[in-house]
């Protein structure tokens, strides 16, 4: 076991030193892989229960349907996560290991200029200017990224698979444009958006009382509930 765990005595491998990444990284994909996988079943019963063309795997995985269905999930992490990011920027939580602290300074509120010529620094706090002020806002600008990459995806494969039942039933069809007005939309993105926000409304109020010793989302375990961040 410490050789998988250590290079060397005082070295730990880079398995060990990218542990969580890669766990959550083979979870996502087994995850994924059957949820397409269950996503091509459904799709081959609903057609033999219709009497239709059964659609290959290449078909169902290009199919308005699975592209609807992945990145409205994909669009409600990525809102949960960046709406987060915002929020415990200028929020608190008296009690929660996810606030920064109500009276002490965070270092996260740190000046990075004020750091400019430390040789340890990232590149962008020595460069300074337009560099920094993308820098320390990056995290944010990710998830913004993303979250609108996912709507783009979210509203071409729902118009699509909308746009199917709109056929089968005599309905007219709709751009992409247009199916952001329909009920339908907005039903897909906030039955997803409800639930993130949910988790994050119980786990900010859970860590005011409740501890997981060893896990950095937890405050110590000794610490008083009154104590603020981690």
């Amino acid at each position: 076991m410490s050789v998988l765990l250590r290079d060397r005595p005082g070295e730990w491998t880079w398995a060990r030193r990218n542990g969580l990444f890669l766990a959550n990284a083979i979870v996502f994909l087994l995850c994924f892989v059957g949820m397409v996988l269950a996503g091509w079943r459904v799709s081959v019963h609903d057609a033999l229960l219709h009497r239709q063309a059964v659609e290959s795997l290449w078909g169902f995985l290009t199919s308005g349907d699975f592209a609807e269905a992945t990145f409205e999930n994909w669009e409600s992490e990525f809102l949960q996560m960046g709406s987060y990011v915002v929020l415990t920027t200028f929020l608190f939580q008296k009690g929660s290991s996810e606030s920064k602290p109500l009276d002490d300074d965070a270092p996260q509120d740190a000046d990075p200029r004020e750091q400019s010529g430390e040789h340890r620094a990232p590149w962008p706090v020595r460069r300074g200017g337009v560099a920094l002020v993308l820098y320390e806002n990056s995290l944010l600008l990710l998830f913004a990224v993303l979250f609108v990459g996912s709507i783009v995806g979210h509203v071409i494969g729902g118009a699509a698979a909308y746009n199917e039942e709109q056929v089968e039933h005599g309905g007219a069809v709709v751009t992409g444009w247009q199916y952001l007005g329909t009920s339908q939309f907005w039903f897909e993105s906030m039955q997803n958006w409800q639930s993130e926000f949910l988790v994050i409304t119980v786990m900010v109020v859970a860590t005011v009382w409740l501890r997981q010793r060893g896990s950095s989302q937890s405050k110590p375990v000794a610490a008083p509930d009154t104590q603020t961040g981690d």
